[in-house]
């Protein structure tokens, strides 16, 4: 058993859409395929990762440090005998050997796409979903059977700001969802306020409202923009300053009264204990928000859990950022809080598994090994062209 080849190339998932920080006009994401000798109904088994949005590819990490530490190594060292699969927290030691600590960021995404497709190739290989596998491997064998899901959007409309989102947030409900999230911080705050009492009208309370400023705020106005949603009882208060503005985010939790989130901009286990220890965050209410496809994956999120837990946290209050299915399939393994979706945007990298219905803003994952990546026929066609398969 061995890894043969792997493979890397750059997506493009430009759109017009911004939040209160960037444009997402020349965005791309980082691909990779992980090639093995096992046969699986007659095919060499393949693993698929990319990176989340929000950042852009790193292709030459991959090809020029990651992937020759791995194929220069002997398959004794990363092959997990026992198990009857590759061991992805060997790899992932591998491929990070000989990296300096700290300097997090676009290596973290690099990683976090490479670790995604090695965990799904471990996961065909042993015939499971990467739920199941995790479940067993990882939680004694407890899951859920169905995982809360959010669609991400509410991004601006120039010309049909109100009208438009409106529409937006009717075709989440339309499609199952309850809970959605929508985008504040990038109009003045008479226009934000007018945007939420929009989507309020059409999600009929606070309780299933997120909002996000992507970090666009000073300490002044995420304290204005706080007292003034105050009243709402949000489902969560995201990101409202830089986030490793930790004094910033503390402050705010000591005057705002309802949830905050936040994370979702950090790439390492140790970014986050930071988060925990000078961010002001309460585990009684607030979440957080630790991408595994833009933090080193799976592997460093594994430490993020144990790390989490020694400061008296429930793995109930992560919601990891990134619309992805690893997301997913580690919210129903690892139970944790839900899984943010992309039905709308980032196509055809967001959103779940094709045949997957939202019922009641939850979702059931399916029993096929691996991530589901080959559940969604556009996207894994779509990567295998950029790939070079086809």
């Amino acid at each position: 058993m061995k890894i043969t080849s792997i493979r890397t190339a750059v997506a493009p998932i430009a759109s017009a859409i911004r939040n209160a920080y960037i444009s997402f006009s020349s965005m791309t994401i980082n691909l990779v395929a992980v090639e093995t000798d096992v046969i699986r109904d007659g095919k060499p088994v393949v693993g698929y990762g990319f990176s989340s949005n929000g950042r852009y590819a790193q292709t030459a990490i991959i090809e020029e440090r990651f992937i020759p530490r791995i194929m220069n190594t002997e398959t004794t060292a990363y092959v997990d005998e026992a198990a009857g699969t590759i061991d992805p927290l060997a790899l992932w030691a591998i491929f990070m050997s000989n990296e300096k600590p700290g300097g997090h960021g676009d290596r973290a995404h690099a990683a976090g796409a490479l670790d995604m497709a090695i965990w799904d190739a471990t996961a065909k290989i042993s015939e499971q979903p990467l739920w199941r596998l995790l479940s067993e491997r990882f939680n004694d064998g407890e899951f859920d059977e169905r995982v809360l899901v959010y669609p991400g959007g509410g991004y601006y409309y120039p010309g049909k700001e109100l009208e438009g989102l409106k529409a937006e947030m009717e075709g989440y409900r339309e499609q199952g969802y309850r809970h959605v999230k929508m985008k504040i911080g990038g109009a003045d705050i008479s226009l934000d306020l007018k945007r939420i009492e929009t989507v309020l009208g059409v999600v009929g309370a606070g309780k299933f409202l997120a909002v996000d400023a992507n970090g666009r705020f000073d300490l002044g106005t995420a304290l204005s923009y706080g007292r003034a949603m105050e009243p709402f009882d949000l489902f969560w208060y995201e990101e409202a300053g830089d986030p490793l503005d930790y004094q910033l985010n503390a402050v705010l939790a000591e005057n705002y009264s309802g949830a905050l989130a936040t994370g979702e901009n950090l790439f390492s286990h140790h970014d986050a204990r930071n988060l925990l220890r000078y961010g002001g965050l309460r585990p009684d209410r607030d979440w957080i928000q630790l991408d595994p496809a833009l933090s080193y994956g799976l592997t460093e999120y594994m430490r993020f859990l144990d790390m989490l837990e020694s400061h008296g946290w429930s793995r109930r209050r992560l919601i990891p950022h990134g619309g992805h299915q690893l997301a997913l399939n580690m919210a129903a393994g690892l139970q944790l809080g839900g899984s943010e979706s992309y039905p709308g945007v980032f196509q055809p990298y967001g959103g779940f598994a094709d045949k997957i219905p939202i019922e009641e803003g939850y979702v059931r994952l399916p029993e096929e090994p691996g991530l589901g990546i080959e559940l969604k026929p556009d996207m894994l066609g779509e990567m295998r062209r950029l790939l070079g398969y086809e």
